[in-house]
């Protein structure tokens, strides 16, 4: 019998990536997402990719009554994957006691539910923002957690430290935390990709809408960054290079004894790519010049991180190996299935 694996946030961009990967790896996938930001379409998407159409149930996860009802529908959930969220470091900063109440109510329930429902296993969707702005680069799991720069940062902290607390009252839980630095790209079909409700808030879907005509210029957030060309440098890593993560960090809850109850591991490529050099690989790749302008620094950034991920390849035997043209090319296109879409 295969395995069931609850995926909150199922229909966002992250989430469903994993969808798709964990359907390809045997894998039964229940989505419980409540769609503030994202669409109902992504389903049908994830069944054209797989053949398979994921259970989907919606309801918002701070809402108990409902999450306990989904538990009790579905009684075999072998693991839970926790994406959803709300995820702009500047909107956090706008708008910080929504951040607290959504993503820290919503992991306290999925924690009760783990209990009530005997759920054994949890990967944690978690952030590089744990390590604030990090003094020595690239960055592993040893380094100190610091001062969250953003509401949303602290929000992973916390979430971190509950999950730490939950599974030192019980030795029968597991959980795995993926630290990943920024997701790009889309599915190599066009069939799912980053398509937020409202207007992005990351850099890359920005790009292909000044690109396409959407907007009319895109902003960079700073240029007097310590850095090489003055703007912010992150580690960008490909979407469904970073699903298979997730598999990985399932694969090894649910396959494995003997593994230690809480795990972190980081997911990046290892390499920092600046924002005006993701900006060139854009022009490079599709002959076509990007309209930005200079803007003042956002609050809650910072200048530069990105990952060691050597602990994540050697022990989930994971690795990011798609390279920046091909995630070019691929949030290109799905920029141009959204299109094609919106004139249908």
């Amino acid at each position: 019998m295969k395995k069931l694996v609850l995926v909150t946030g199922g229909t966002g961009y992250i989430g469903s990536h994993t969808a798709v990967e964990l359907i390809k790896s045997g894998y039964q996938v229940l989505i419980a997402d409540n769609l503030m930001n994202s669409r109902i379409e992504v389903l049908e998407g994830i069944r054209e990719i797989t053949g398979t159409r994921p259970y989907f149930e919606e309801f918002d996860l701070c809402d108990m009554q409902k999450l306990n009802a989904c538990c009790r529908k579905y009684k075999n959930i072998e693991a839970i994957i926790h994406f959803a969220a709300l995820k702009a470091v500047g909107e956090s900063v706008s708008h910080p006691l929504e951040y607290y109440e959504n993503n820290l109510v919503s992991m306290i329930n999925l924690l009760k539910a783990m209990r009530d429902f005997q759920i054994p296993n949890l990967v944690f969707s978690s952030s590089c923002t744990v390590y604030g702005q990090p003094e020595v680069l690239p960055v592993t799991e040893e380094a100190p957690v610091q001062k969250a720069a953003s509401p949303y940062g602290n929000t992973k902290q916390i979430s971190e430290e509950m999950i730490a607390d939950f599974l030192a009252t019980d030795d029968g839980y597991r959980a795995i935390s993926l630290r990943y630095f920024n997701p790009v790209g889309a599915h190599q079909s066009a069939l799912i990709g980053e398509y937020p409700i409202g207007p992005p808030l990351n850099l890359i879907p920005i790009i292909t809408q000044t690109l396409i005509g959407k907007r009319s210029e895109l902003h960079v957030f700073g240029n007097d960054y310590d850095t090489p060309d003055g703007t912010g440098i992150r580690d960008y890593i490909y979407v469904v290079d970073l699903a298979r993560a997730h598999v990985a960090a399932i694969n090894r809850l649910t396959g494995q004894a003997g593994t230690e109850p809480f795990e972190v591991f980081n997911l990046g490529t290892g390499k920092g790519l600046s924002v005006l050099e993701i900006i060139r690989t854009f022009e490079k790749v599709l002959q076509r010049k990007v309209n930005y302008k200079i803007s003042p620094r956002r609050p809650g950034d910072i200048g530069c991180i990105y990952a060691d991920a050597s602990k994540a390849n050697k022990v989930l035997g994971w690795e990011a190996t798609t390279p920046l043209e091909e995630v070019v090319l691929s949030s290109w296109h799905w920029e141009q299935q959204i299109k094609r879409k919106s004139i249908l």
